[in-house]
């Protein structure tokens, strides 16, 4: 691990932050390596059922890869095999949020829309600049950009490079909230505290079951959620829930 990547639990709450605010918390190999092993240890953790991610200080949630690192790479397929921090981030089994903080910029974007739920501060910016470098995102941007706000404003992000800001990102659904800056990391955790008080089985299985939504026909899709809607409704967490509903008393889900 790295002190550039802090991890911290809070009950039943992970929270991965990118701790580089001086280099607007642009990733470094380093710090790929230690987000790779902090999701690891969610999915590990019966415990853990909602993993928040953010950045520190003000200005960014994070500014993509740290590019004076870039040349580290001495071949293309080297580059292309790296360590990725927004594979890792698709990876989490767990239901996650993006608390984005400041700019959103190149892998940093990438790293937000790898959450399942994205809210913002209200100085937020969102941007894909690859472009004016020369190449082009590969965490998955185009991809999540075109389903998330649509393919024209997708190639307008893409193709153009420039940031749009908080309220935009808002009207064209890439992200689910803005609210005050000191108000960011309160709500995500508001969020994160509800859902980590639902059904964990459940509430892992609903986030496969949406992933499989972007990439299935309809009548596929449709069949895939019967199916780990039977695999929930046979878990003991579900006999408690109708339990529960009978006696009006909260449920108390165990992850079983």
């Amino acid at each position: 691990m790295t002190d550039e990547v802090l991890f911290e639990i809070d009950g039943r709450i992970a929270v991965i932050t990118l701790n580089r605010p001086q280099k607007l918390n642009a990733v470094t190999p380093e710090m790929a390596e230690a987000i790779v092993a902090a999701v690891r240890q969610c999915n590990d953790s019966d415990a853990i059922r909602c993993v928040i991610v953010t950045g520190a200080g003000e200005k960014a949630f994070c500014a993509g890869s740290d590019i004076r690192e870039l040349d580290a790479y001495d071949t293309a397929w080297r580059f292309r095999n790296r360590p990725d921090y927004c594979d890792a981030i698709r990876a989490l089994a767990k239901p996650s949020i993006a608390a984005v903080n400041g700019y959103a910029f190149g892998g940093g974007l990438e790293t937000a829309m790898s959450c399942d739920i994205r809210i913002a501060s209200a100085n937020a910016q969102f941007a894909a600049p690859e472009i004016k470098l020369g190449w082009i995102g590969g965490g998955g941007m185009t991809m999540h950009l075109a389903h998330s706000i649509g393919m024209s404003n997708a190639a307008l992000m893409v193709m153009t490079g420039d940031p749009i800001q908080a309220e935009k990102a808002l009207a064209w659904g890439l992200v689910s909230e803005v609210t005050a800056s000191d108000r960011l990391l309160a709500r995500a955790r508001e969020i994160a505290a509800t859902i980590a008080s639902r059904a964990p089985i459940a509430a892992e299985t609903a986030k496969l079951n949406l992933k499989a939504a972007y990439s299935m026909p309809a009548e596929k899709a449709i069949e895939y959620e019967r199916d780990l809607q039977t695999i929930c409704f046979a878990t003991e967490d579900a006999r408690e829930g109708r339990a529960a509903f009978k006696e009006k008393r909260q449920p108390e889900f165990r992850r079983r």
